[in-house]
């Protein structure tokens, strides 16, 4: 019986094991694990960083100037309604889609709430809010970047009119969101701006003559410039100061198509992150720095490991506007010397941008490698094409039939970028990291409370709030690598693992009812 079943279950010598097609095996069915604290369900962010989403795409049409219509030119670009745009020329009949289509009339408010970035603004804050609203919602990588012709109105479209109150662009629209949030939940917000010109990084915040940036890569941050001055600011006066003095230190040249072209690529990257904390974290002696121009700010560190100061929390979210340079033909622009150099320099990077997506519209598994290396533009775009960010792309065109290559260049470049699709991923800091910092607080605040108890004639607490006799660091005495658990059990009923968000819960409720005491003892004559 044993022979017989062997000779049913494995194959005789010579003879080749039956394979059974694949389409007619049956998917076996895994029974769902039971529920166990240290492997929890997926949560809905996990579930949200896991979809693919394609990249926004939203089409500007800016009128026609008075030189082109004093010169006779043909308007060949017509809006169709539903996010789609006609072109009609003498060889030349065809229809885009987008997500949205903004003719010569629309305002720039409308423009800013029909493209989607006050949605991208809360995406960029979600998540971050007051020291007791410890929210699970993720926070993420944000970037608009406008592209398109020269002349055709990028910079306008971004910015608006620098220096006077009317028609203001999406950037400082999008300031004025993030500001009312800030005064609501305690946001704290930075900024740095850069520019690329002749494939040099330079930085438009410090003081004194622009000089190269090295460009790095680390494994946890990818791309990155080393020693770019950020400067935080709270007002809207402030951001739209220094959006101003960066814009005026930008490479800025005249030609035969722009009286003002801009003849770089200019970042401006926002960082926003929690104040939870950073009163406890600032130390006098370290200052801020001082450019020359009153401001304070910090660089960002060389080391990789380096960080900006990350929210209690673990999160923090970057709203990044990227004004590329127009594309520009040298023989319609009348470009030579130092302007030629600077418009083949800029078709460069925008030719590598566009090879990098065009290999990404393609599907995943068809993909072969992309060259992100080719241009200092396509290394800082990285994350926001094909990355874990999140990302729009406002494309403006000319109506004029003298632009008509122009204009149907940019059409199909986007028509190519909508197909790229890119895999959210909520910024997070590395768990060490993150359990540091909750310990920095805390410690800071379990000083606070010793000192509050000492101006009160309070007895002082043995104990830290919902931690087991003899807590004194991380986990324990013994810190990181020393389990309570392993020689002293907490009492009946006491929780078996303390939750650091717990104690610094209860740290803050005691100290904010203990300053609320000691101000009114010192009120009492």
């Amino acid at each position: 019986m044993e022979a017989e079943e062997e000779r049913g279950w494995r194959p005789q010598e010579g003879t080749r094991p039956k394979m059974i097609p694949r389409s007619q095996l049956r998917p076996r069915k895994v029974p769902p694990p039971p529920h166990c604290p240290l492997f929890p369900p997926r949560s809905p962010t996990e579930e949200q960083e896991s979809r693919e989403t394609r990249l926004r795409v939203v089409l500007r049409v800016r009128p026609l100037t008075c030189t082109e219509t004093r010169r006779g030119d043909q308007h060949v670009v017509h809006s169709l309604g539903n996010g789609t745009v006609h072109v009609s020329a003498a060889r030349h009949d065809a229809t885009f889609t987008f997500s949205a289509v903004f003719d010569a009339g629309t305002s720039q408010e409308a423009v800013f709430e029909g493209s989607g970035m006050r949605q991208l603004v809360e995406l960029a804050v979600e998540g971050l809010g007051p020291r007791l609203k410890l929210s699970v919602s993720p926070s993420f990588s944000c970037t608009v970047f406008a592209y398109g012709q020269t002349g055709s109105g990028k910079t306008y479209t971004l910015m608006g009119p620098l220096g006077q109150g009317d028609a203001p662009g999406l950037m400082q629209r999008s300031f004025s969101c993030l500001l009312e949030q800030s005064c609501s939940t305690g946001l704290a917000l930075s900024a740095s701006y850069l520019e690329i010109y002749n494939e040099q990084v330079r930085d438009l915040l410090s003081a004194g003559p622009p000089r190269p940036l090295p460009l790095r890569w680390s494994k946890t941050r990818g791309f990155y410039v080393e020693n770019q001055l950020s400067v935080d600011f709270e007002s809207l006066e402030a951001v739209v100061e220094l959006l101003l003095q960066g814009s005026q230190r930008r490479r800025t040249s005249a030609h035969a198509l722009n009286g003002h072209s801009s003849r770089s690529h200019a970042i401006l990257t926002v960082r926003i992150r929690s104040r939870a904390g950073e009163r406890h974290r600032q130390r006098p002696e370290l200052g801020g720095l001082h450019d020359g121009a009153g401001r304070v700010g910090c660089r960002i560190a060389a080391s990789p490991h380096n960080v900006p100061p990350q929210p209690g929390p673990g999160k923090q979210g970057t709203l990044c506007f990227v004004d590329l340079a127009g594309s520009e033909r040298v023989k319609d622009t009348g470009s030579s010397g130092e302007l030629s150099v600077e418009a083949n320099n800029i078709n460069r990077s925008l030719l590598a941008l566009g090879h990098c997506i065009s290999l990404l519209a393609k599907p995943r598994g068809k993909r072969t490698h992309i060259p992100y290396r080719d241009s200092k533009l396509t290394r800082l775009l990285a994350r926001s094409l094909g990355g874990s960010g999140v990302t729009l792309m406002v494309a403006c065109i000319s109506p004029s039939s003298r632009c008509l290559s122009e204009t149907l260049s940019t059409l199909h470049y986007a028509s190519r970028a909508r197909r790229v699709t890119n895999r959210p991923m909520a910024n997070r800091v590395p768990r060490e990291k993150l359990l540091q910092t909750l310990e920095e607080e805390i410690q800071a605040l379990q000083l606070e409370n010793q000192s509050l108890r000492q101006q009160l004639s309070l007895p002082r607490s043995r104990e830290v709030p919902g931690a087991w006799p003899g807590w004194g660091g991380r986990y324990g005495p013994g810190g990181l690598h020393r389990n309570p658990l392993e020689e002293e059990l907490p009492a009946e009923g006491a929780p078996a693992w303390p939750s650091l968000y717990g104690l610094l819960r209860d740290f803050v409720v005691e100290n904010e009812q203990l300053r609320y005491r000691a101000h009114r003892t010192h009120e009492q004559p």
